[in-house]
């Protein structure tokens, strides 16, 4: 059995931190030396394209997965949102990382109460704002998070912007000078699908290896919610979300709007059939 493991992951700061707590977490459970294998994706170089009309799901996390399969990584570290519903045949996900705040945050350029431009590049997040402050317009935006802040507090180029609680604190942003965080519980903002969570893809013959040192409460709820995308076929341009907190379902989209049901431990453990029940419930032909 190997004893030192190498992790694809991407260069972006917010990546790195985050495969830096995937290393230390396997370091820590399976006893190995760890490396980081560093790569620029398409989504990376790509800064021009607007990730919905490109279909942005698997712009970051591609050739990540390639590593895998040319056998140069043991492991991608992805953001669970990033990854898109079906994997490349041989992969697999063995788990997750305890998950953090899943909630989005709005960021207000200071002096501003009620946004007229916001910006963002997910139809999830702007159709979302869109209940909350009907007469704003909106603009895309893409860059690392301290990009995106500096873009808004210094740069003025919208009055606000959305960002993941979850990343914020991994890079141990509390506030920024110029602007106001403002949580967003789920009842007007549901998050992605895996929000939140660092995923682990890995060779199918490998997963057993990972699965039991990784969080089995955020597995059996990304596990459902990653059901739910699959069988809508949900991707960046799709205003869709799905989110499972303890005993509840929250979950978005754009030909029903917001809604919320209570789930029974059962219910969670049988992911596909329950994806296909509620979506059914909810008017979808699937």
């Amino acid at each position: 059995m190997k004893t030192k493991l190498t992790l694809a992951t991407r260069k972006s700061p917010l990546a790195l931190a985050q495969a830096e707590q995937v290393a230390a977490h396997l370091r820590a459970t399976l006893g190995v030396e760890t490396e980081l294998l560093k790569i620029v994706t398409t989504g990376d170089q790509r800064t021009e394209w607007s990730l919905e009309k490109q279909g942005g799901k698997g712009l970051f996390t591609k050739e990540l997965e390639e590593a895998l399969l040319r056998g140069e990584a043991d492991i991608a570290v992805h953001s669970c949102k990033d990854l898109p519903g079906e994997l490349p045949a041989g992969l697999a996900i063995p788990g997750y990382l305890p998950r953090e705040d899943p909630r989005d945050v709005l960021v207000l350029r200071d002096g501003v109460e009620t946004p007229r431009l916001i910006a963002t590049g997910s139809p999830r997040r702007r159709l979302q704002l869109a209940m909350l402050f009907p007469d704003a317009e909106f603009t895309e935006i893409r860059g690392n998070v301290d990009t995106r802040l500096r873009k808004i507090a210094q740069d003025h180029v919208a009055d606000a912007t959305v960002l993941a609680a979850a990343g914020l604190r991994r890079l141990g942003i509390g506030g920024w000078k110029g602007a106001s965080f403002h949580v967003l519980g789920c009842e007007h903002m549901v998050p992605a699908v895996g929000q939140a969570a660092i995923a682990l893809e890995t060779r199918a013959a490998d997963v057993a290896r990972f699965a039991a040192v990784l969080d089995a409460r955020t597995y059996r709820a990304v596990t459902l919610e990653r059901a739910f995308q699959a069988a809508l076929g949900g991707g960046c341009q799709t205003a869709f979300a799905a989110h499972v907190a303890a005993d509840t379902l929250w979950f978005y989209h754009h030909e029903i709007g917001l809604r919320s049901l209570p789930l029974s431990d059962a219910e969670i453990d049988a992911p596909v059939e329950t994806a296909r029940v509620i979506l059914k419930h909810f008017g979808f032909q699937i």
